[in-house]
């Protein structure tokens, strides 16, 4: 699920229109950047603290993801930034604070892949990813891995596929609740192989990497972000990587189409968003301040060896941010209609 051209050319089509603080020293530049547009528009923004809101527990992917991009998008922007986790129901009520937060540029969500597939999840969703936020660009497509304890007794990914056919009802599969990305990477692996497991949904794939580790539950499926130093360190039992070639990070990892499950193919793709409303020179001035971030040689050191890399600059942009939410809220409307899978 990669973003690719069409997706830039769709977007050339679409109208341009816990708590922990990280502070960076600021730049001098009052916020701001070359890429805003309309003068005096945007006032003094900023000119106070920026809250990016996590929908995830604190310690999972996505927080790992939005606290690398948060000090070099504050240092551009000449302000504070305060990654906030504000978890539940796989994303949608971190989301759904965002989506009624003032329109003013100092609320920004961080979101993942749920974003596009909480409309066919939840009937009363309150919010339209469509119609209640600006997209501010995209960050990054994380590879997801398929993991089990230790001490699971399958070692490879088809002796996994066999296993769980003969004691499907004795397996454990791990995730972060209904909708999150660990969930619905677990529903393409039991579409894939024609069983339902005993799921336990955790509230952030942090908790449930920690069971996962300690021999709680049997596996899970989770980003490189999350469980690729536990694989380095051989503390959990890796069977596969869920995208089409192999991570540099994790060179002797299979892909599932090498390990014998070419269905089971899903990457994690991650964006910013702000309330419907934000003044366009704001979202410029944030989308600027993201391609900033995203070619920062430390965010680029950290991400590799996490298995994944920032998105092109192109892609960092609210055009093809949008067109991409667009694209994937169809696909997975599919996948989950398919599965006849409803959440409340």
């Amino acid at each position: 699920m990669k973003t690719t051209s069409r997706y830039r050319s769709a977007a050339r089509m679409i109208a341009a229109i816990g708590v922990v603080s990280l502070v960076a020293a600021c730049s001098g530049n009052g916020g701001a950047t070359g890429g805003a547009t309309g003068g005096d528009a945007s006032g003094g923004y900023p000119d106070q603290n920026i809250t990016f809101v996590v929908p995830f527990s604190a310690g999972g992917p996505t927080d790992t993801v939005t606290r690398m991009i948060a000090e070099p998008m504050a240092a551009k922007l000449g302000a504070k930034v305060v990654v906030q986790n504000v978890e539940g129901a796989g994303g949608t009520v971190g989301a759904g604070e965002v989506a009624r937060a003032e329109p003013d540029g100092y609320t920004v969500l961080m979101h993942h892949i749920g974003m596009s597939t909480a409309p066919a999840l939840y009937q009363n969703l309150g919010y339209k990813p469509l119609e209640n936020f600006e997209m501010v660009g995209l960050v990054t497509e994380v590879p997801m891995t398929v993991v089990a304890r230790k001490d699971f007794a399958p070692a490879t990914l088809q002796d996994l596929v066999t296993y769980v056919k003969a004691n499907a009802d004795k397996v454990t599969l791990a995730n972060a609740g209904i909708g999150a990305a660990s969930h619905l990477c677990g529903l393409l692996f039991q579409t894939a192989t024609g069983v339902k497991l005993q799921e336990v949904p955790y509230e952030g794939t942090g908790p449930a990497l920690t069971d996962l580790v300690g021999g709680q539950v049997d596996f899970m499926c989770d980003q490189t972000t999350n469980t690729s130093g536990q694989i380095s360190a051989n503390e959990v039992k890796a069977y596969a990587v869920t995208t089409p070639e192999r991570v540099k990070s994790l060179p002797n990892l299979p892909t599932t189409t090498e390990a014998g499950l070419p269905q089971l193919q899903v990457s994690v793709w991650h964006g910013l968003y702000v309330p419907k409303g934000t003044p366009q020179p704001v979202v410029q001035k944030l989308s600027e301040a993201l391609k900033v971030a995203l070619a920062d040689q430390k965010v680029i050191d950290q991400m590799a060896k996490l298995g994944t890399a920032p998105v092109p600059a192109e892609d960092a942009t609210p055009q093809v941010h949008r067109a991409k939410l667009e694209e994937q809220l169809g696909t997975w409307a599919k996948v989950i209609a398919d599965a006849g899978l409803k959440a409340s």
